[in-house]
Formats: structure tokens, sequence, C-alpha cells
């Protein structure tokens, strides 16, 4: 999979895939959860709890449950493919994430999101994103 369809939209998908992690770094839960469609899912296998949250509500709540755990966090994303077809597209991104829990241990994690996006009311948003932990270690 490439990057496949009209330029505008790739170009809103690859914003919207960095307002996700801009939203993380500066803990905004309101910018962080403005990015999700009102029936998305979220799939993080590997964090207990959080292995599939449905619905926009959901999803914010288990982010607010989640982040009291990683009071500093460096949440960088960027997109590996893009598809588009019509109002709907798929890809997935790659993120790096410098962690800190409460404790002060850091860790670097490196992630891939498969990623599911609707575009509605003119603006795109995710419809799923599934997690896969690539690789956790010394930040």
């Amino acid at each position: 999979m490439a990057f496949t369809g009209p330029a505008e939209d790739r170009l809103a998908i690859h914003e919207l895939v960095a307002s996700y992690g801009d939203a993380v770094t500066r803990r905004d839960a309101d910018a962080w959860i403005a990015n999700w469609a009102e029936g998305a899912v979220w799939k993080l296998p590997a964090i207990p709890g959080m292995e599939r949250v449905e619905g926009k509500s959901a999803i914010l709540k288990a982010w607010l449950d989640a982040m009291p755990g990683w009071p500093k966090q460096v949440n960088l994303q960027r997109c590996g493919a893009i598809a588009i077809e019509g109002d709907r597209a798929r890809g997935h991104t790659y993120t790096d994430e410098v962690n800190t829990d409460t404790e002060g241990k850091t860790e670097r994690w490196l992630n891939r999101y498969d990623d599911e996006w609707v575009k509605q009311d003119g603006r795109w948003l995710f419809a799923s994103r599934s997690l896969t932990v690539l690789h956790i270690g010394p930040a």
C-alpha cells in the first residue's frame, strides 16, 4: 500500500495524525478526542483493559484514565500509507513515543497503528486505530 487518493484528502489525514500526537504531548483531552468519529474503535492489545474500546465517550474515558500513569509523554506520529476510497480510507501510522511513568522510569515506544479514517462533514476522523508495539526500550 502506498499513498493513493486525492492529495487534499491525504494532506488532511496527515494533519489529523499529527494533531493526535500533538494533543497527546500537550495532554489536551478536548483536542485529542476531537480527532475521533462517534462510533470509533481503539484497540491497544498490549495494554491490559484497553484491548478494545468502542465509542467516542468510552475512548475518551480510557485515555483520561490512562494519562495519569504517564505524567510526561512526547508522542510523534507519521503516516506510512494512506489509501482513500471516497469518504473512507485506510492505512498505517508509525509512532515514536518517549514516556515517563509516575516512578520516573522513561521508555521509548515505537509502534504501528493500523488505521481506518472516515470523512464526516468535510473533516477526516479516526474510525479505528489498532496498535502493534514494535519496540519498548530505554529512551
